[in-house]
């Protein structure tokens, strides 16, 4: 072997080393990064309309939650009223929403929902609970029947038209009958 070519074998063998040995650090740092985002949350907590809380988790770098999470929901009202700790469970709406069902009474509240680790996270909101609204109720509508048999305005069409089919037939009929001569 030339010198040459064992000064290029050298330096061959010792790249590959230093790849090799470089290449399991360099995974953990990029591992390392998402994780730290990974273990943060981001919870938006809003009242319902009416006497719950809902909550939409995510990660806090803005990808959806795809995992579920134990979320703790405290709340103090008006009086000095307390509420909680009420675990939450996810909704089938989406992933990472959860609500509360209809825990709050009238009022003003202040909501504090946590998230224990891994997943470590606290957001705090003022919801406004209202009592529960029911749709208003429809109006009764009269339903006014011909009693003279007739059906009302517009039903008297159909005998006409039927007679005048009738008619038409009739006359293709006859067209078609006569109006075929044979010359002999």
């Amino acid at each position: 072997m030339t010198g040459i070519r064992k000064v290029f074998a050298a330096v061959l063998v010792g790249l590959a080393v230093t790849v090799s040995a470089a290449a399991p650090a360099a995974a953990r740092a990029a591992q390392a990064a998402p994780a730290a985002q990974a273990d943060k949350l981001k919870l938006a907590v809003a009242g319902d309309g009416a006497q719950g809380v809902t909550i939409q988790a995510s990660y806090a770098d803005g990808r959806r939650l795809e995992q579920v999470v134990r979320l703790v929901l405290t709340a103090t009202g008006p009086d000095g009223q307390k509420v909680g700790p009420v675990q939450l469970e996810p909704q089938p709406e989406g992933h990472g929403f959860y609500s509360s069902g209809p825990v709050l009474s009238t009022g003003t509240w202040k909501v504090t929902v946590n998230s224990p680790a891994p997943l470590q996270s606290k957001a705090t909101a003022t919801v406004q609970a209202r009592a529960a609204q029911s749709p208003p109720v429809p109006e009764p509508v009269a339903v006014n029947k011909a009693t003279d048999g007739a059906g009302g305005a517009g039903a008297g069409w159909w005998p006409f038209a039927a007679a005048g089919l009738v008619l038409v037939a009739a006359a293709m009929g006859v067209a078609m009958l006569f109006g075929r001569r044979r010359t002999d």
